[in-house]
């Protein structure tokens, strides 16, 4: 396999991978040292070079793809939207599982959802609007989370067993689009402060704008 083969397939990884790959991984799979993984990299620059969308860099010991700088409020512009009502959704879908299936580990949260919640999870104990409730007696004890009192009140329920049908609810919120019918009134998500950004990407160098994957975005700092 020769050195242009090989940098199709560093290409490929860190695009599949949206962060840092440790540059090592690369020479083990390849048997290469490091003059020839420069000029695979060397190879990859070229084509991401100033005049391309994507940038590749190379920090400590990690190699990734970000966006050009030269152009990151044109993509915060389209994709702070985009990423906003996507945070919107799955914080409504996560509150939803956690009040029906309480006490509830972010583990079965994301099965029955079928994505990753850490950010659902964290933006809902923010607002109040779930806690700990404990951990689950299995391997490695972990947490237990259920609705606050703040839940009831926010969505104007009673009790927990005044929530309508799980299913219908679900159903619903699929398709909140329209303040109108929304079961969830006046429930907002804020912008993410400095402390959650820096703890979502504290691997993440402060010169890569924007990932290639779905990272953190704002105008001021794309990381």
């Amino acid at each position: 396999m020769n050195l242009n083969e090989i940098a199709k397939i560093i290409e490929g990884v860190l695009f599949v991978s949206g962060e840092g790959v440790e540059i090592d991984e690369f020479k083990t799979r390849f048997d290469m040292n490091d003059r020839e993984f420069n000029k695979c990299l060397d190879i990859l620059k070229q084509k991401y070079n100033e005049d391309s969308g994507i940038n590749i860099i190379q920090y400590k010991s990690k190699v990734q793809l970000c966006s050009n700088p030269q152009i990151v409020e044109n993509i915060a512009e389209i994709l702070n939207p985009i990423r906003e009502r996507s945070l919107t959704k799955a914080a409504l879908e996560t509150v939803a599982i956690i009040a029906y299936k309480q006490p509830i580990t972010r583990i079965e949260i994301e099965n029955i959802r079928g994505a990753n919640s850490d950010y659902a999870i964290q933006l809902l104990q923010s607002n109040n609007l779930i806690e700990v409730v404990g951990r689950k007696d299995t391997v490695g004890k972990p947490l237990l989370f259920g609705t606050t009192e703040n839940f009831l009140k926010r969505f104007e329920l009673q009790s927990i067993e005044s929530l309508p049908n799980y299913n219908e609810l679900l159903d619903r919120i699929r398709v909140i689009h329209s303040e109108g019918d929304s079961l969830y009134r006046e429930f907002t998500i804020p912008e993410e402060d400095e402390e959650s950004k820096n703890a979502n990407n504290n691997e993440q160098p402060t010169n890569a704008s924007i990932e290639s994957d779905d990272q953190n975005i704002d105008e001021k700092n794309v990381s």
